[in-house]
């Protein structure tokens, strides 16, 4: 998936749709939650938050041999797994010119990528990545694709680096896969081509990828490259989120709570909304708010749900029924729910700071 990303990619911000709720009978009317996704003109195709390219490093794997067929094999890649980058790089090294062994090479590649045990050099890094992928090495090919995309190396070479993709996933690289995909899904190389697209991520999906889980989902419940089917959207969504990512935890919670292809759910909805609101997603914090507000799945609190509503509405998801639930408040429960929130609101700010 969340790990160090490379920007490599226009996407959209993350944005919802308001809660269907008439706040004058909240307590009465029956409350159903909006999608966390929101769909962009048919030409562009559909964009969720998660889309995004997954992290390059680390490129290097356990080698192929065993200690048992070659004792020193494993011993580099041990080394840097501990975080002995100096007897690893020494030890890849030696690999390299005693046995022009590849997966020394992705490492000796990964290592100069990331400054780990020697200055960081990416001409250097890229160096040993060409070598290792004229090999045939696919952790190789997936680096140096997302050096090429990445601009790494200077200009962005997009069609370069998307040969590299292709190639690693025709091995069997995950991430590679996924992010092949998202090329085809966005037009950004290929013509757009969500059939394909959605190939790509089924093949990613199958191999465990959450993101690729995510991301299918949103086309099997959109019908976008597949036929529509809300029950296996769910499905997927329901992968990803049990594999802790976060965007598929918001969609998989509002399935759960509007019952939609699913069993609902209400309290098992709710777990997972205040989940992923404490990891900062704006719309979990928003949806979690209209249910700690009318107590569905949880008890009510108005002060966590005015909490929860100041949040969100700081990242950037505006609520005009929560605002008036707000204003209904005493002021002991806005105060209180002010404190709470003060933490959150402070570091929303310092980080938009740092990114002005």
């Amino acid at each position: 998936m969340s790990a160090p990303r490379l920007a490599a990619a226009a996407l959209l911000l993350l944005a919802g749709f308001p809660i269907v709720l008439a706040a004058s009978a909240a307590a009465q009317a029956p409350l159903q939650l909006g999608p966390a996704t929101t769909t962009a003109a048919p030409k562009a195709g559909p964009k969720p938050a998660a889309r995004k390219l997954l992290p390059r490093a680390p490129a290097v794997e356990q080698p192929v041999a065993t200690a048992a067929s070659d004792p020193e094999a494993d011993l580099a890649y041990g080394a840097f797994q501990r975080g002995y980058y100096m007897t690893a790089f020494a030890l890849a090294t030696r690999r390299v010119e005693e046995k022009n062994d590849v997966k020394a090479m992705t490492l000796l590649g990964e290592m100069y990528a990331n400054g780990f045990g020697i200055d960081r050099n990416d001409k250097k890094a890229a160096e040993w990545y060409q070598f290792a992928a004229d090999r045939g090495d696919r952790e190789a090919m997936f680096a140096l694709g997302m050096f090429h995309l990445g601009g790494r190396l200077g200009a962005v070479n997009s069609e370069a680096g998307a040969k590299l993709l292709a190639a690693a996933a025709k091995l069997g690289h995950v991430a590679a896969s996924y992010d092949l995909g998202l090329l085809y899904l966005e037009g950004r190389v290929f013509p757009q081509d969500f059939a394909r697209a959605a190939e790509l991520f089924r093949i990613a999906a199958n191999a465990g990828s959450p993101e690729a889980q995510y991301a299918l989902a949103t086309l099997y419940k959109e019908g976008r490259g597949v036929s529509a089917d809300l029950g296996e959207a769910v499905r997927l969504l329901a992968a990803a989120s049990a594999a802790d990512n976060t965007d598929a935890q918001v969609e998989y919670a509002i399935a759960l709570f509007n019952g939609t292809g699913i069993a609902r759910n209400e309290p098992v909805a709710a777990a997972l909304l205040m989940k992923a609101a404490r990891k900062g997603h704006p719309v979990a914090q928003n949806r979690l708010a209209n249910v700690l507000a009318v107590g569905r799945g949880v008890q009510a609190d108005p002060v966590a749900a005015v909490k929860w509503h100041m949040v969100a509405k700081a990242g950037g998801v505006s609520d005009i029924p929560m605002d008036t639930f707000l204003q209904k408040q005493p002021p002991e429960t806005r105060a209180a729910a002010e404190k709470a929130a003060k933490p959150w609101l402070d570091a929303i700010k310092e980080a938009r700071e740092q990114h002005s």
